[in-house]
């Protein structure tokens, strides 16, 4: 579990008065550095979150306390905590578990406002967080999920699929079509990070052998 500072002196610095007693915390991917989403702690829940190591929060709407993924099961596993210069906000880089926001989306955040850039990050962004998808159909496998079941026919089964998929790759590359190109570059990347997780290798090694090869 996280070592943290002694929760009392933590609180010491947290202006919860002037926040009528409830603090907005911010939860981010520790691993891809997306913000996740937005809710409220008070006391009680902050002391919750830092003797457990898991993420809880105080709902406004049902005014209890809860631990985020107590139904889901997708929890958030804390891996750093901050507060900022006025101690009136607070920032949890976490673990997160399956997606985080109720509608099925990994992140709360997907209604855009501003025009969308292409951009390398955003490519990295979702290698990340299709791995993080294929990494929860792992460890909590389900029924009718096609990564599960490459997961429980084990390594060969998915060697195949990596074979299978780098010979189809090379022959949409002879053929010319760029749609094909793509569609089968996508099925590889894919079944390459499904062969990954199986070796639980993290994805994060991986980019950082390739900036490495940087030249």
């Amino acid at each position: 579990m996280v070592k943290f500072r002694e929760i009392e002196k933590i609180k010491e610095k947290l202006d919860f008065e002037k926040m009528d007693g409830k603090i907005p915390t911010i939860a981010q991917d520790v691993k891809s550095k997306e913000v996740l989403m937005l809710a409220y702690m008070n006391e009680n829940a902050l002391d919750k979150t830092l003797k457990t190591g898991l993420m809880h929060y105080w709902s406004r709407s049902r005014d209890r306390l809860w631990r985020k993924g107590e139904e889901s099961g997708n929890i958030q596993r804390v891996k750093e905590g901050y507060f900022d210069c006025d101690g009136d906000a607070l920032l949890f880089k976490v673990e997160q578990k399956g997606n985080c926001c109720h509608t099925g989306k990994y992140s709360c955040f997907f209604n855009r406002i501003t025009k969308k850039e292409q951009t390398v990050r955003d490519g990295s962004a979702i290698i990340e967080e299709v791995f993080n998808v294929i990494l929860d159909r792992k460890s909590a496998p389900k029924k009718k999920s096609y990564v599960s079941s490459l997961f429980a026919k084990g390594e060969d089964a998915i060697l195949r699929k990596v074979t299978e998929e780098t010979t189809e790759l090379v022959l949409a590359s002879k053929e010319g079509a760029k749609k094909e190109i793509v569609h089968e570059a996508a099925d590889l990347f894919f079944h390459m990070m499904v062969l990954l997780a199986y070796k639980n290798v993290d994805l994060l090694d991986v980019f950082d052998e390739l900036k490495k090869r940087r030249r």
